[in-house]
């Protein structure tokens, strides 16, 4: 499609743009947080009061049954809040270097189901997402291809090339091993620049865009190239989350740190950092607070949710003024918008480039808006994910919001699917 890699939008900052090197800060905690949308039954490996080396399992996950999730620092469980069903609200670690770094058992080389095995039980296997729907994968579950991400175009995202600087050789060695588990379908999707470790490889299909947003998101990447299906998953995964497969690998250790950029209007100076998961925001905005109210969101501008803890799967964290109270209308000019229909979306470019040219834009977001399941499904819903629409919710205004009828439309198809 003549002009294709050309739709796209540059929002905000495109990076942090640091000369200097990323800044390693361990937070003095770390918590993961279910959220309220989330069924995360777990078995507690560790109780409160014990002492857990970094790396080791910490909660075994009851779907996908057998994975856990591992010890993001060395540190002591301070607070373990189960519901009914041992149903995970709250973990959270103090850090306490005594408790020193886990060691996983490797298997032999070339073997997939060994290989699934330790990245289930190392607590990495949480680094895949499947689509259609955007969940861990099964256990046993087959990926008809996977694509893996050293492209990021979020606004003030951290360059992934960044993030595996100093471990390309784990990186290939990563990349290697994923070949085992989607023999000849493995996808490496970077923007414009020097070559990767690995890429050379000539069963790798290597994708190069450039960096405009959306397309340097994965459900763009996916739909394009090799959209998912119901019973045709397609993984996507990090480039950083490869060098520390690859890393566990060669070592039977798991990556300490991740790259993540602090950015926003909130804050003196952007920070490029290097950090535990599951990391204490607060403790990494600290110092570099501009005067007044701001609100700290895990994630970018654009999909980022309020919240003290780093995310699992973020990579950014923005610290924002919060918005402005509306002011206050006339009870007769309120009802009267409440009871209206919701407003029209208009075809603009701009419409087009939030959604990178890749589709039929207003029959994709006409489709959303009436809950055509089968119609967006064969625009190719089933490869994006809520956090794809951002840039439309943004450059539209819709209410409701396209991100929340997409994630609506396909927690649908999914239990429908699952009947």
């Amino acid at each position: 499609m003549p002009g294709f890699w050309s739709k796209g939008l540059t929002v905000g900052p495109r990076g942090p743009g640091f000369v200097a090197q990323p800044e390693t800060v361990l937070t003095d905690e770390a918590s993961l947080l279910a959220e309220l949308s989330e069924d995360l039954r777990v078995e507690p490996l560790a109780g409160e009061d014990d002492l857990v080396a970094q790396g080791a399992p910490l909660l075994r996950l009851r779907n996908p049954a057998g994975t856990v999730l591992a010890a993001p620092m060395a540190g002591r469980v301070g607070h373990l809040d189960l519901g009914p069903g041992n149903r995970l609200r709250r973990i959270t670690l103090f850090a306490e270097a005594a408790g020193g770094r886990h060691r996983h058992a490797l298997p032999g080389e070339g073997d997939a189901a060994a290989l699934r095995g330790l990245l289930q039980g190392a607590g990495l296997w949480g680094g895949f997402r499947s689509r259609p729907f955007g969940r861990m994968p099964g256990t046993e579950e087959a990926p008809a291809a996977i694509f893996v991400m050293a492209l990021d175009s979020r606004p003030g995202a951290p360059d992934p090339r960044e993030a595996i600087r100093g471990a390309e050789e784990a990186f290939a060695r990563g990349l290697a091993a994923l070949k085992l588990l989607a023999p000849g379908h493995v996808f490496l999707c970077r923007g414009e620049g020097p070559f990767l470790a690995g890429e050379d490889d000539p069963e790798l299909r290597v994708l190069e865009c450039r960096s405009l947003h959306p397309w340097g998101l994965a459900g763009f990447q996916i739909h394009h190239h090799f959209p998912a299906a119901i019973g045709r998953p397609v993984w996507d995964i990090a480039a950083e989350e490869v060098a520390a497969i690859g890393e566990l690998l060669a070592t039977g250790l798991l990556r300490p740190t991740r790259l993540v950029s602090v950015t926003g209007d909130g804050l003196r100076d952007p920070r490029l950092l290097r950090c535990q998961p599951w990391a204490d925001l607060r403790g990494l905005a600290q110092g570099h607070l501009r005067p007044g109210q701001s609100v700290i969101l895990s994630g970018s501008v654009l999909e980022g949710r309020e919240s003290r803890w780093l995310r699992p799967g973020d990579r950014q964290a923005t610290v924002a003024r919060p918005a402005l109270p509306a002011a206050r209308s006339h009870w007769f000019l309120r009802a009267l918008k409440g009871a209206s229909r919701p407003l029209p979306l208009i075809p603009t470019a701009a419409v087009e480039h939030a959604l990178g040219g890749a589709l039929p834009a207003m029959a994709f977001l006409r489709a959303l808006s009436a809950g055509d399941s089968e119609a967006a499904a064969r625009l190719g819903a089933l490869s994006f994910l809520a956090e794809d629409m951002a840039l439309a919710d943004y450059v539209t205004c819709a209410e409701p919001r396209l991100s929340a009828l997409l994630g609506g439309l396909l927690a649908r198809i999914e239990a429908e699917e699952a009947a």
